[in-house]
């Protein structure tokens, strides 16, 4: 499914998102930020927007791995890795989140940008995510969620579940792949019960803030 959204996926976003995922990153990217020689691990790499705006953020001696299983997506995020001046302080591999090919405490962080609860088995993915974090280390999680306004809940199902497929489907995306968004949203954790999970993955000072009302949530945990 992600293979064939990869050409579309960015543009597509940020018309779906009316623009506020940029945003939503920024504020990820300010709470995962590198300091010198420092290592991050993008997990679900996409076409690698989060992650090379971290790289931009952090100290120029610091870097990046990023990691999906979409051959689409690192294939996208390596010709971009390629034609950028901060290409060779990224790189692309395919692995799987459930069972990442790394040691223990390799990483200072691990960041996940809309990617999470794509997982097949969220705890196992989480677990992994707190072993290769270094003592010290910082995992920052942003993901869609479910607002616990009523009011805004219903609004933001309506817009998900009847118009985000058929906008995407006008503008020459994949329905299919699209009537995936709100089944996945639905069945995800809301933001008080993927803080518990993060808990029991092992993570310490687990907060989150709302972001657009409730819409996404981005999760910080320590290790």
């Amino acid at each position: 499914m992600f293979d064939k959204v990869a050409p579309r996926y960015d543009r597509l976003n940020r018309i779906l998102s009316l623009g506020n995922d940029r945003g939503w990153r920024r504020r990820a990217v300010a709470l995962a930020r590198l300091g010198p020689g420092e290592i991050a691990l993008d997990v679900g790499v996409g076409t690698g927007d989060l992650a090379f705006d971290l790289v931009a953020a952090s100290d120029p001696t610091s870097r990046v791995i990023g990691v999906d299983l979409s051959e689409a997506m690192l294939a996208l995020v390596r010709a971009r890795a390629a034609a950028s001046p901060l290409g060779s302080r990224f790189e692309a591999r395919i692995a799987d989140a459930q069972r990442l090919p790394y040691p223990d405490v390799s990483f200072d962080r691990v960041v996940a940008g809309f990617a999470v609860r794509n997982f097949g088995d969220l705890e196992a993915g989480l677990r992994e995510m707190r072993r290769v974090l270094r003592p010290g280390g910082r995992a920052v999680v942003l993901e869609f969620s479910t607002p616990p306004q009523p009011l805004v809940r219903v609004v933001s199902h309506l817009y998900i579940d009847a118009l985000v497929p058929r906008i995407a489907a006008l503008l020459g995306g994949d329905a299919d792949a699209y009537r995936y968004l709100p089944r996945s949203i639905a069945g995800f954790p809301a933001a008080e019960a993927l803080a518990a999970l993060l808990r029991d993955a092992g993570f310490a000072r687990v907060r989150f803030e709302r972001l657009a009302m409730g819409v996404a949530a981005i999760h910080v945990a320590d290790a």
